[in-house]
């Protein structure tokens, strides 16, 4: 009952707008995340087709443009993902995000699962779904596309968060053909960015260099990093081109820890003594690479495809030391399809999503973050594949039907070696291999000026992943893959000066597959609820107040809990707070500068816990961020955060009951300017 009234709430926050403002063809101040087909003059032609081409799905997506966050500092994922509605994304430490969308992934202690993440359609995840956001630069990304839960169908994703896939500039729509940046600021953050984009003919290319060194605002926080992207195009007529793409990263980082609540209290820089004995960090080197193409076939069918690989080399310590080598490689393929169905008006996508990864594992012990004695030996091959499709029929002028489907199959085959006189090691061989089938149903209605309202049902299947299934001495550890239905209705649209996004959805988990925190530093145990509900609302409203005015707010609400469960009955999953609202406001003078103050607000309490027995606080943020464009070639930004200074918890992790030692919770950043100037030519 108090969802339903909350989901009320949020229909009639925002009704009011469809129902009294008058359509304006001259109010063209589109936000730069809600999805929408009708134009808008602030976003370059790039950006405009992915929306269009997103607003054909019958459910929540959006999109996310460089124009939106290119003028504030944006270090990781949760600066670039900060305001697309439903997406939950908050730091632990340096680019360790946790991003979750529909609760996807909330018992990982650490890293990504539940959601695809994707650069140019090359997975950062690996063949068995664990997945890193580190080694994604937002400076490199000239959009991002988010599709929430079984949305992300077009990727033959089948997973509970969906898909999230950057975009990497092209030589065509960089919007420059120099360019320098450098900023910087507390905590010794220096960060310096160099790109140039051509298009010669045929030929075009973008090539781009990134150099970030920060201390840190806590201890055992320091970075060293480096990004590069280099992406060469050749087009060969309208609508058909190939493309080559090569990403690579060296990422240093230091771990400072979770913490107790004591010592939260206490202070929040302090570090765990434990990862300053141990000289935790993370650190790993990686290249991604991919041949990719568009090709028109003929006018009513065009074909993507891609074949990549991937090579990632990964120095870990932590509770030891983690030293792994992993090779991903796959191949995509998709055909989009416009034509009709009988005197019907119809669309379609079909194709197939294979991919293969192995990974060589050795633990060592951890001797001041050096390598002591070998602890264990293991091998780890994954294989999958998806088959996916999905059709549109238009039944009227603005109604269409839309239907589809996801069948696909993992394997997983793990080989560990007894190291001589390691008692805890042994030798083994396991397999195992999970099937599914996931059906997908839905409306869409859409009138003349682009305002859309849909409904769809989904089902979405994660198989377990190598670090979920924790082989033992008799085999892999009994976990199930999580499955779920999920309905969802939504609006989207515009309304005289207001840019609305709403969707309602309910997800009934089985086996959902949740973790707790055996420590600090030592990786989660997994284990399959029985019933589990994640339900909730994802909101934003963008209101062109006046001629250099806008309101922009989103707001996510978000009800997890078990369903009656034997142990924890009906208690709140923890992790993610219940409501999490952002607003900014933001002028924009016509002599070339802008100011923005905003807030973001984690209003209810996290609970840290299946038991239910202890809460992180609540928390309010003040920002500050301002810019001015000097010259059409020079711009200035300023990015002052938590500007009271408030101490509070960004993140937490999952312990099965709350105790006083319990070290769980990640301290957010305190007070912070940064400032940087950006040369394009």
């Amino acid at each position: 009952m108090k969802s339903l009234l909350l989901a009320s709430s949020a229909a009639l926050f925002l009704a009011p707008v469809a129902a009294w403002a008058n359509p304006d063809p001259d109010q063209n101040q589109v936000s730069s995340v809600i999805v929408t087909a009708r134009p808008n003059a602030e976003d370059p032609p790039v950006v405009a087709a992915a929306r269009k081409r997103l607003s054909e799905t019958p459910g929540a997506v959006s999109v996310i443009s460089q124009e939106s966050y290119i003028n504030r500092e944006a270090l990781a994922l949760d600066d670039m993902l900060r305001d697309a509605p439903g997406v939950y994304a908050q730091r632990k430490w340096g680019g360790d995000v946790r991003i979750s969308i529909r609760g996807s992934g909330i018992g990982n202690a650490n890293h990504n699962r539940g959601l695809l993440l994707a650069q140019d359609g090359v997975p950062l995840n690996e063949a068995d779904g664990y997945g890193d956001s580190q080694i994604a630069d937002p400076l490199n990304t000239r959009y991002a596309e988010v599709y929430r839960g079984g949305n992300a169908l077009r990727f033959g994703g089948a997973l509970l968060g969906g898909a999230i896939n950057m975009v990497t500039p092209t030589g065509k729509d960089a919007g420059f053909s120099n360019q320098f940046r450098l900023d910087g600021g507390s905590f010794g953050m220096i960060r310096e960015h160099v790109a140039i984009a051509r298009q010669i003919g045929d030929w075009d290319i973008y090539a781009a260099g990134t150099n970030q060194t920060s201390q840190g605002w806590r201890s055992q926080s320091q970075q060293n990093i480096q990004f590069g992207s280099l992406n060469i195009g050749r087009a060969f007529g309208q609508d058909r081109e190939v493309r080559f793409i090569v990403n690579g990263s060296n990422i240093n980082q230091e771990i400072p820890g979770a913490l107790t609540l004591d010592q939260f209290n206490a202070n929040p820089r302090q570090t765990p003594a434990g990862n300053l004995a141990g000289d935790q960090g993370r650190n790993q080197r990686g290249v991604r690479g991919s041949l990719a193409t568009t090709w028109r076939l003929n006018d009513d069918l065009v074909f993507q495809g891609s074949l990549y690989a991937v090579w990632k080399d990964l120095d870990h310590p932590i509770f030891q030391v983690i030293d792994q080598k992993s090779r991903n490689y796959g191949a995509f393929g998709r055909f989009d399809w416009d034509g009709r169905v009988g005197d019907l008006k119809a669309d379609a996508f079909f194709g197939a999503w294979y991919r293969q990864g192995d990974l060589d594992s050795h633990f060592y012990i951890n001797n001041r973050g050096g390598r002591g004695a070998l602890q264990s030996v293991s091998y780890q091959n994954a294989k999958a594949i998806d088959v996916f499709g999905e059709g549109r029929v238009f039944v009227s002028d603005h109604i269409a039907v839309v239907g589809g489907a996801t069948w696909g199959q993992a394997e997983r085959d793990y080989v560990s070696v007894a190291v001589p006189g390691v008692k805890s090691t042994f030798n083994l061989t396991a397999s195992k291999t999970y099937d599914w089938l996931s059906p997908r149903i839905g409306l869409l209605w859409q009138d003349n000026a682009g305002n859309q309202v849909f409904a769809n049902l989904t089902r979405s299947v994660e198989p377990p992943n190598f670090g979920s299934m924790s082989p033992t001495n008799i085999g892999f550890a009994p976990v199930k893959a999580q499955k779920a239905w999920t309905g969802e209705v939504g609006a989207r649209g515009h309304r005289g000066p207001f840019t609305y996004d709403l969707t309602l959805y309910r997800a009934n988990l089985k086996g959902e597959m949740l973790q707790y925190a055996v420590s600090s530093s030592i990786p989660a145990s997994t284990f399959n609820a029985d019933k589990t509900i994640h339900q909730g609302i994802e909101a934003a409203l963008d209101w062109a107040v006046a001629p250099h005015w806008r309101v922009r707010q989103s707001w996510t609400y978000s009800d997890f809990h078990f369903d009656g469960d034997a142990v924890y009955r009906d208690n709140r999953l923890p992790i993610v707070p219940k409501n999490f609202y952002r607003s900014e406001v933001r002028y924009d003078d016509p002599r070339g500068w802008f100011v923005v103050p905003s807030v973001e607000w984690s209003a209810t309490d996290q609970w840290i816990d299946y038991s239910n027995t202890k809460t992180a606080p609540s928390y309010a943020i003040l920002n500050l961020n301002a810019g001015w464009k000097v010259t059409p070639e020079v711009s200035l930004f300023l990015d002052a955060r938590n500007l009271a200074d408030k101490a509070y918890v960004s993140n937490t992790q999952a312990a099965i009951t709350w105790t006083a030692g319990t070290a769980t919770l990640w301290p957010g950043d305190g007070r912070s300017v940064f400032g940087g100037v950006t040369v394009s030519f």
